[in-house]
Order: structure tokens, then C-alpha cells, then sequence
């Protein structure tokens, strides 16, 4: 079960910590977030650890679709209405910014970097587009509708966004890790004050960037009830009809298509993580449907933290924890969400004013409806029954027969078969 990307590309290692260290930055994960937050410290001449509990990348960051757009759905005419005028062309340019970034820096790469169009589609709903579209317009973005697709089935139209781009994650990540300050196999056991406990030598540091997918301390920021995790699925067709754009259907729980060399990769059958969903036979049954001659080359799942507002958290961990900062909540767009992360969490720690912080701020209002869903699936997983309890805020599990995982409802944590941890924010394996 391991991504295309995980198969086609060598990812360089790193020694584990075996001493005590100071450092002014202490960045802990070493997926997309946290090798961007580095390589920019280390541009910009910041004294910096970045410490990684397994291997880099190793993560979510390896299950991406590796899609680089600013269009994130068909968000920005519900961000227009719900955080106004200003805070949506806030987020606009931020992932505008970050589309340029990688432009900029897969140039030098070798990452299979292609220049794509990005589609939102909808089979049934053109007013729909037409409102997103309207909204893009009226922040200046460049964006068209088009009647039709490349897609094997009929659509009411899909709204496209040019100068947008894919490309392989791991190949571009393996290159900007060479020559960072990066210890692998470094696992955080606790975070004391200025202090990270592992287990052969603690990290003494000045300034803590948390870019482990899930933030990890729960004291602080509430992000246990500002967040869910869902899960997601793809599959790798070989012998598949091609297609030069990049698609996503506007629908909850519709597909999402891209290419990759000769191969398509269709994404879906997507959950909220610890319940029952489509998950891979939803997709297989769709390309036997579509793609009756292409064969099944690799599949693999991906796993997602969802906000309160469908814009990440990215800024002070805590009014509580000065000098932390935090970056989650990236809604399924991890690879704009992480690079302007990366670039926001630089600038702060540089002491360096950043003209997207406002919208990104994790201390924002949390007075939104899905904090309710939240709070009642914590309560009524509390309140189960189960002798399989997950150990970061005691939930009952779930098994997920598909990936033969045990999975947290409440906030996502995931085991495998024998207890061991996959996905945070559990800290841990399962006690016997």
C-alpha cells in the first residue's frame, strides 16, 4: 500500500539525536511543513534543529496527490460571505504567493514539475461555478468556465485556474533536505518549558515550530475540538485515457484526477477518520465503470486535518506558549497550505511582520458549527464502550476493516493491528 511517490524516489537519511542540543528554533516534524520551515531558517541564517520522529516524510506528506493550485474548491465565494472581503483575498494571495514559491524553486529541481490548469467541476450545479467564478473576479484572479472536461462522463461545467501546478513530492522534498540540520528517528516523547525530552538527549530551545500534521500538546490551543481528521483514497491507473488538467469535483465526496507520467491517479471514497466510507472499492468500482481496459498499478490512503472555517491554523501556537508556533488545518491543500506556512512561520520567527497572519491566526474565533460535530463525536466516542481506548484523550476506537487500522473518531489517531501508532496526535502505541 505504498504511494507512487514512496516507489519512485530515494529520499536521503539523517542520524538520530544521541546528545543534548541547543538550538534558537526547534522545528518538530519532518514532513512538507516542517523541511520548507527549515530550508527557509536556514536562508536566512537562523540557528535551527529539525527533529523527526521516524524518517522524513514518512507521514502524511508521502500520500499527498502532490496538486499545487490556490484553488481550493469552491471556497472563495463562501470565504467572501463568511470572513469578508479582506480575509478571503488574504487567502487568495497567500496561495497565489505559494503557487510562485514553487514555481520558483522547482525550477532547479528535478521534481517532475508540469504548469497546469485546475479544475472545480460540478455534475449538477452550475450556479455554483458561476458564483465562484464571480467571486475570483472580483479579487482579480484569472480564472474561466468551460462547458466540458477530458473527464469520461458529463459535467454542468468546471471552473479553471491557469498557471497552476503538480509535480512528485518526495523527489522535490529529497533534494531541499540535502544539507539541512535534520535529526531522523528523533522521537519527542514530552515538551517541557524551552525543552524537548527525546529519548537519548534533550533539545534546548529559544523559539518550537509544531508541524506534525496534528499539533501534539493538548494543553494548550484547544486544537482537539478545532479540528477532525478525515480520510481520503487513491488509486494509480496504467493504460488509463490521459488528462493534461488537474480535476476536483465541488461535490463532498466526489473525485479527483490528475496524471503522473503515464499512469492517472483518481482520488475519493473519502471518511471522516474512525467511521465507515467509500474508501477503494468506491474508486474501483469507478474505473471499472470508466476505465474498463487500465489496471490498478498502486493505490494508497491519505489522512487530513480539518478546520472549524476551512483555513488552516498557521501562527502562535497559544496565547499561552510564547515563542511556539503551530501549522494544521490544511483541509485537503497541503501543498499551498504548507509552503505558505512555511513562509508565514519564518517570517514570525524572524520577528518580521507578514501580510497573511490575520487570516491564518489559530486563536481566531472558534464559534462556528462544525465545533459542535466536534464536541458531540468527542462526547458520544467518550461515552462508548471499547476495550480499545486511544491514548491521547481516551476515545473508543474503531477498526477500519479496509486498511485493517484501529482509527479514533474524535480526532484521528490511528494504530495498526498490534497497537503500534501510524497517525497522531496519540503519542504512543496502545498499552496491552
Amino acid at each position: 500500500m505504498n504511494s507512487i511517490w514512496t516507489e519512485s524516489a530515494t529520499l536521503p537519511h539523517f542520524e538520530a539525536l544521541y546528545e543534548d542540543k541547543k538550538t534558537d528554533v526547534l522545528i518538530l516534524g519532518g514532513g512538507i511543513t516542517g523541511i520548507l520551515c527549515a530550508y527557509f531558517l536556514q536562508k536566512a541564517g537562523v540557528d535551527y534543529i529539525l527533529a523527526e520522529g521516524r524518517e522524513i516524510c514518512s507521514g502524511i506528506t508521502k500520500n499527498t496527490t502532490a496538486k499545487i493550485t490556490a484553488q481550493h474548491g469552491l471556497i472563495y465565494d463562501k470565504l467572501l460571505k463568511s470572513a469578508g472581503p479582506l480575509k478571503a483575498e488574504m487567502y487568495l494571495k497567500a496561495n497565489q504567493r505559494a503557487v510562485k514559491k514553487y514555481f520558483e524553486l522547482c525550477r532547479d529541481i528535478g521534481c517532475d514539475f508540469e504548469e497546469k490548469t485546475s479544475w472545480i467541476y460540478s455534475l449538477n450545479d452550475r450556479k455554483k461555478l458561476e458564483e465562484e467564478a464571480e467571486a475570483l473576479y472580483r479579487m482579480g484572479a484569472d480564472v474561466r468556465i468551460s462547458d466540458t472536461t477530458e473527464l469520461p462522463f458529463a459535467v454542468a461545467g468546471a471552473v479553471g485556474m491557469e498557471k497552476q501546478g503538480q509535480f512528485h513530492p518526495l523527489k522535490f522534498l529529497g533534494k531541499l533536505a540535502e544539507g539541512l540540520k535534520i535529526y531522523e528517528n528523533t522521537f519527542v516523547k514530552e515538551l517541557k518549558e524551552h525543552t524537548a525530552v527525546t529519548e537519548k538527549g534533550n533539545i534546548h530551545f529559544k523559539q518550537l515550530i509544531v508541524a506534525t500534521h496534528f499539533p501534539v500538546d493538548n494543553k494548550h490551543g484547544m486544537y482537539f475540538l478545532k479540528m477532525y481528521q478525515h480520510r481520503s483514497y487513491v488509486i494509480a491507473l496504467k493504460n488509463a485515457a490521459p488528462i493534461n488538467g488537474m480535476y476536483l469535483d465541488e461535490a463532498k465526496g466526489g473525485m479527483s484526477f490528475r496524471g503522473f507520467e503515464d499512469y492517472l491517479l483518481i482520488g475519493g471514497g473519502g471518511h471522516r477518520t474512525g467511521k465507515k466510507g467509500g474508501n477503494w472499492q468506491e474508486l474501483r468500482s469507478f474505473a471499472n465503470k470508466y476505465y474498463t481496459d487500465a489496471e490498478i498499478k498502486y493505490f494508497w490512503a491519505a489522512q487530513d486535518c480539518m478546520s472549524l472555517d476551512q483555513i488552516p491554523y498557521i501562527g502562535a501556537y497559544s496565547p499561552n506558549m510564547p515563542g511556539c508556533y503551530a501549522a494544521s488545518g490544511y483541509n485537503k491543500w497541503g501543498m499551498t497550505s504548507s509552503m505558505a506556512a512555511a513562509e508565514l512561520l519564518a517570517d514570525m520567527v524572524l520577528g518580521k511582520e507578514n501580510p497573511f497572519a490575520e487570516v491564518f491566526n489559530p486563536s481566531r474565533s472558534m464559534l462556528k458549527p462544525q465545533l459542535l460535530v466536534n464536541g458531540c463525536e468527542s462526547v458520544k466516542n467518550l461515552l462508548t464502550p471499547s476495550e480499545k481506548r486511544c491514548p491521547h484523550l481516551g476515545c473508543a476506537l474503531k477498526w477500519n476493516g479496509a486498511e485493517q487500522s484501529w482509527d479514533c473518531p474524535c480526532h484521528g489517531s490511528r494504530f495498526d493491528k498490534d497497537g503500534g501508532l501510524i497517525d497522531n496526535p496519540a503519542n504512543g502505541d496502545l498499552k496491552p
